[in-house]
């Protein structure tokens, strides 16, 4: 069993963890609200909903920056891919008007 110490400094980390989750949480909203209106844009000007030559630069860029910033790249990869698909499938939406 942990002392009080112990105690106190891990519910001391898992709070700042916990911040930072809910930092990341409205990130991505605010990142999703941009890409919505990408979308927008994307439906009514008929362009495709994925742009593969964007995706390749941002995936280039992230693990660049994950590099800096001594976070696994390709952990970042796979964390963008992720968000790009989500994206792509939103604006599908728009494209249907389902949106």
């Amino acid at each position: 069993m942990a002392d009080a110490a112990t105690s106190q400094e891990l519910q001391r980390l898992r709070d700042s963890i916990d911040n930072i989750d809910a930092a990341l949480i409205h990130l991505l909203a605010e990142r999703f609200k941009f890409t919505q209106q990408v979308g927008q844009l994307k439906a009514v000007t008929g362009l495709p909903p994925a742009d593969p030559s964007r995706e390749a630069d941002q995936i280039a860029r992230l693990r660049e920056l994950a590099t800096k910033a001594k976070l696994d790249p390709e952990f970042a990869e796979k964390f963008l891919n992720f968000i790009i698909k989500e994206v792509i499938r939103h604006h599908l939406a728009h494209r249907a008007g389902k949106a």
